[in-house]
């Protein structure tokens, strides 16, 4: 390394910052004037730091920030079981504004915000750089502020955020802080979640719909925002960027209040006050995707007595029936088969004359579901692509049990 710095300064490369020159000075409004913070030294510069504390009894929407609950379904859904043994202490929540929303190279974050646990406030640390000259120091400030770190929470972090720090740091030559720690996506576990009723899992839907907050007028668009900062470094006014500095903040609170959502949502699901049907089930789906079946067949049983649609009825009907047999509960999935089948549902006669022809060894019995299946696949309403998905399995069914009964 010694080497190469002697060579960067034959040539005339500034290595570190130690010389650096301060940003040029701007006209009009200052970040300083616009934002109350304070300049925090680093080995390589002043950065700009705003710092706010959110007490005990802040609640974003109707959720509390604190962790009240274990995050081990989320490690369990995650596979990383690092999430449930961290200290909530050592959580930290990021979120960054960037150059660009596309990432690459030449992307990159001019303001990070942190959010972390302290006895039982949440302290927001927001990172803005008032120059790209001041990158390294940023990123100094950003090592220093998160440590100590068992996890990292974001919002679409693992790729967007992460990737594009981890660039930044490798192009300042910095070494990368969060390369150990455990990291948390929100998004993808949100997407589990709702998907079946949310249009968008934006994290701004979310909050309106999932934790009942609206954002005042101070928030910008997030796609504005690249450009808000480039009229920021080209004009020196910052008074737009106090909508930036908002709109991150509340990205990070609202991280905070999702997460412990989510804990006491997956940790209880069946007392916890759950007002859709299609949440349940949506919860029912990620614990039978875990393994935790007995879980999955109650709130598939919960799901069906509240409001559902009837492709979503449908659906839940046929996945919990699969699910009963898994199980070893046979007389439950004939049942629910008998109640798919009173509304035409193929699969179910397909499933009746399963179980008649190699369980019960009533020939008699298959032979009628599958006719029974016939005469509907055969019906002018039935769609001409369910037909050719069902017709040849039917009529090859109905060949061999027939053959079988005539043995």
């Amino acid at each position: 390394m010694t080497e190469l710095s002697d060579k960067l300064k034959s040539l005339g490369v500034q290595v570190g910052a130690k010389n650096l020159l301060p940003p040029k000075p701007r006209q009009g409004n200052s970040i300083e004037q616009v934002v109350d913070g304070r300049l925090h030294v680093t080995p390589f510069g002043e950065a700009f730091v705003v710092e706010q504390t959110y007490p005990p009894d802040y609640r974003h929407g109707n959720v509390a920030l604190p962790l009240t609950t274990s995050l081990q379904p989320i490690a369990d859904w995650a596979n990383e079981s690092r999430i449930a043994t961290s200290n909530p202490h050592h959580l930290v929540f990021l979120d960054t504004e960037t150059s660009g929303l596309a990432g690459g190279t030449g992307t990159y974050a001019f303001l990070i915000g942190l959010g972390r646990f302290s006895d039982n406030e949440f302290r927001l640390t927001q990172i803005f750089m008032r120059d790209p000259i001041e990158e390294p120091a940023a990123l100094s400030a950003l090592t220093e502020f998160l440590q100590p770190l068992d996890a990292l929470v974001t919002f679409n972090g693992k790729s967007f955020d992460a990737p594009l720090l981890r660039n930044r740091y490798i192009v300042n030559r910095h070494d990368i802080p969060f390369a150990d720690a455990a990291h948390l996506d929100l998004l993808p576990l949100a997407r589990r979640l709702w998907r079946d009723r949310l249009e968008s899992r934006a994290l701004k839907s979310l909050e309106e719909h999932i934790l009942g907050v609206t954002r005042t007028e101070d928030e910008v668009p997030g796609w504005l925002i690249p450009q808000i900062y480039f009229d920021y470094l080209q004009s020196g006014d910052a008074r737009p960027m106090k909508g930036v500095l908002y709109h991150n903040a509340m990205d990070v609170v609202a991280m905070a209040a999702l997460l412990n959502h989510i804990a006491q949502l997956l940790d209880d699901p069946l007392t916890f006050a759950v007002e859709h049907g299609i949440d349940i089930i949506a919860i029912g789906k990620l614990f039978e995707d875990l393994g935790r079946l007995d879980d999955a067949a109650k709130l598939y049983a919960r799901g069906l007595e509240l409001d559902l649609s009837e492709e979503s009825f449908r659906e839940t009907v046929r996945r919990y029936s699969y699910l009963q047999r898994k199980r070893g509960d046979v007389p439950s999935a004939i049942e629910l088969w008998r109640g798919a089948a009173g509304t035409k549902q193929i699969y179910a006669y397909v499933e009746l004359a399963k179980y008649y022809e190699h369980k019960a060894r009533d020939y008699d019995q298959a032979i009628e579901q599958t006719r029974a299946a016939l005469l509907i696949v055969k019906t002018e309403s039935f769609s001409r692509d369910e037909r050719k998905l069902w017709l040849k399995d039917l009529e090859h069914r109905l060949e061999r049990l027939e053959r079988k009964r005539g043995k």
